[in-house]
């Protein structure tokens, strides 16, 4: 007598619902089909010269205490064009600006008592769109890390310097350059005028002269 066995097997396995992992060759289109979006950091005209992960903390007066700003990479952006260097501070998760401020030649930094970590140095910020005079202090996780960032901090101050000084000079040498061509044409226009005075002066002697010759008549 022959089984009915795989018969069974063969109608059950016909009558079975088709798996949540099945593929069944059907194609969704997306309902929203989105675009790619260019977003901008502000960075793009920038060299940056100087990435460190780091924390930073400023000092609060009214409670006379430190608080933190947050933790993240402190950069040195050098313009392109401008040679102008910036710090600029975000955090790591939600690139929140914490520290933007420029590198100006009276600038200085100073080692953090007491903490080889750390250092300290005074800025006008506009992290919080205004500017304000703050007191800042970083941390890094080396102290290699912290003499890095004070090198770098006092050579981007001193190349400040010099750029000042430089278009000081190169703003003087301008004004020489506009004086000296408006005394030429001062002198030019005088020699231009001196012929014609000449001229009207001969002519006015002329004149008085012939005023002066006596009548014959008389």
């Amino acid at each position: 007598m022959a089984s009915t066995e795989p018969e069974h097997q063969h109608r059950e396995d016909e009558e079975a619902p088709a798996g949540d992992d099945e593929d069944t060759g059907a194609q969704v289109a997306p309902i929203v089909k989105l675009e790619e979006v260019a977003v901008s950091t502000g960075e793009e005209d920038e060299d940056t010269i100087l990435d460190l992960k780091s924390k930073l903390y400023r000092f609060d007066k009214d409670g006379n205490q430190w608080k933190e700003r947050g933790a993240g990479t402190v950069k040195f952006l050098k313009h392109k064009e401008s040679g102008k260097v910036r710090l600029v501070m975000r955090q790591s998760k939600t690139l929140k600006i914490c520290a933007n401020h420029l590198v100006l030649p009276a600038m200085s930094v100073q080692e953090h008592a007491g903490n080889e970590k750390s250092c300290v140095w005074h800025a006008t910020d506009f992290a919080d769109g205004e500017l304000k005079d703050e007191l800042f202090c970083i941390r890094f996780a080396s102290v290699e890390n912290c003499k890095t960032f004070m090198e770098m901090f006092q050579e981007v101050a001193e190349s400040q310097k010099s750029n000042e000084e430089n278009k000081d000079a190169t703003a003087a040498a301008d004004a020489l350059d506009k004086l000296s061509v408006e005394e030429k044409k001062t002198e030019e226009k005088a020699v231009e005028e001196s012929p014609t005075a000449a001229k009207e002066e001969e002519t006015k002697t002329c004149e008085d002269k012939k005023e002066e010759k006596p009548d014959p008549s008389t």
